[in-house]
């Protein structure tokens, strides 16, 4: 399966960029398949920078793997400030 690079815009260039529909879907499903090191970046910038389309995503389901899944819980039970 082709992989989808992610591309920050930052304006007209000389070289455009792809239509989502110039992708094809398997099964008929408009998912994507990304690595978490294609999507990190992106969003790391979109938070830093205050983009406020990002809560239009909110509410949307991610699928991660149960490795990350196991390694975030523990994470986040580290993190909690102690009383």
């Amino acid at each position: 399966m082709a992989r989808c690079q992610l591309r920050i815009y930052d304006g007209p260039s000389d070289h455009p960029s792809p239509a989502l529909d110039d992708y094809p879907y398997p099964n008929g499903r408009r998912n994507i398949t990304l690595s978490v090191g294609d999507v990190l970046p992106v969003l790391i910038d979109a938070i830093e920078s205050g983009r406020t389309w990002l809560s239009d995503f909110l509410d949307d389901d991610i699928t991660i793997s149960t490795d990350l899944y196991e390694v975030l819980l523990a994470y986040q039970h580290f993190r909690r400030p102690v009383a």
